[in-house]
């Protein structure tokens, strides 16, 4: 079993779609590794998805390196990539390096995603510097979620060109590659088209290189909120309320545990 790393992903571009699902703890990391996933990405959205947050912004540093630790022991085979959570590179090319450079030491992640484009140039950069690899993030940026007004579709009318500069200031940085969240598929085509490096879609149209969803979305563990671009694969979330009322009912009619389940 060949690891994946940073350079084969680079490498897949125009070759072959790259696979890509969160994951935040052990058992699944697990279970995703082995199914085969190319890149495991330890997403922010775990402040939603684990931490019951209302949005991605209170997830800390702390946090990340706790749920990715637990990944990482997991995986034998996927890339992991751990996600710079809100306002840990913001502030300044300094606090970018030392959190970034915390997060890949203590959590044992192969590369850092970030949020932004133009304006995270130069963070991009610094970071690629010091030789941590950077994978950026485009379009519809969660933690941007009160300037955009909610998750809106990014890249419309006249947006469409700050978009395009976007994905090639990222490129320009030395990030190894981008996620397109919220992009008209058309768009996503053409920056996919235009740049060296893979492009890696979440409501971005099949044309990307690769694509990515969170991992309770396809599992239907997510509760009712189904967003457009998601495919659930299965609904694991009723089974497990299936199992739990089953075995709620057991305990309270004794039929649970019997003889079988008994030590003599």
């Amino acid at each position: 079993m060949e690891k994946i790393t940073v350079p084969a992903i680079k490498g897949r571009k125009g070759k072959e779609k790259i696979s890509m699902l969160t994951a935040y703890d052990y058992a699944f990391s697990t279970i995703v590794d082995t199914a085969g996933i190319d890149i495991i990405l330890v997403g922010d959205s775990v402040g939603n998805v684990m931490l019951g947050y209302p949005n991605t912004l209170p997830v800390t540093v702390e946090e990340m390196i706790h749920h990715t630790k637990a990944v990482v022991k997991g995986v034998q085979r996927s890339l992991v990539v751990i996600d710079m959570p809100f306002m840990s590179y913001q502030e300044s090319i300094e606090q970018a390096r030392r959190n970034a450079g915390r997060m890949i030491k203590e959590s044992g992640a192969e590369c850092v995603k970030l949020e932004g484009g133009t304006r995270m140039r130069d963070v991009i950069g610094a970071l690629v510097d010091i030789d941590i690899p950077v994978m950026g993030h485009i379009g519809l940026t969660p933690q941007s979620v009160h300037r955009m007004g909610g998750y809106k579709v990014q890249g419309k009318g006249a947006a469409e060109q700050m978009l395009i500069d976007d994905a090639k200031a990222v490129e320009e940085a030395g990030a190894f590659s981008v996620v397109l969240e919220g992009v008209p598929r058309d768009l996503a085509r053409r920056i996919t088209e235009m740049l060296t490096i893979p492009t890696i879609g979440i409501g971005a149209g099949p044309d990307c290189d690769g694509q990515v969803l969170v991992l309770h979305d396809i599992l239907g563990m997510a509760g009712k909120f189904r967003p457009k671009f998601v495919k659930t694969y299965t609904n694991l979330g009723e089974l497990i309320e299936k199992a739990v009322k089953e075995y709620v009912e057991d305990v309270k009619n004794g039929a649970f545990p019997d003889d079988s389940h008994s030590f003599h």
